[in-house]
């Protein structure tokens, strides 16, 4: 029981709690990453191919070979 008690007061006179403001641009901060990494995957399919054998995923490198 003691350490819930000491966890408790820490949580409360000892943790710095982020404002509002703060914690609103740290999640603006993280969609934007989130979806540039998204991006950044998405192209990466898109070049090398998800699927070759599909004639719409078969990606820049796919059709590059299909040339050849």
């Amino acid at each position: 029981m003691n350490y819930i008690k000491e966890s408790y007061t820490e949580l409360i006179t000892k943790v710095t709690w982020p404002t509002w403001r703060e914690l609103q641009e740290s999640s603006v901060l993280v969609f934007v990453a989130s979806l540039l990494i998204a991006g950044v995957v998405f192209l990466m399919d898109w070049s090398f191919g998800v699927n070759p054998s599909d004639s719409i995923w078969k990606g820049v490198v796919g059709n590059l070979y299909d040339l050849f």
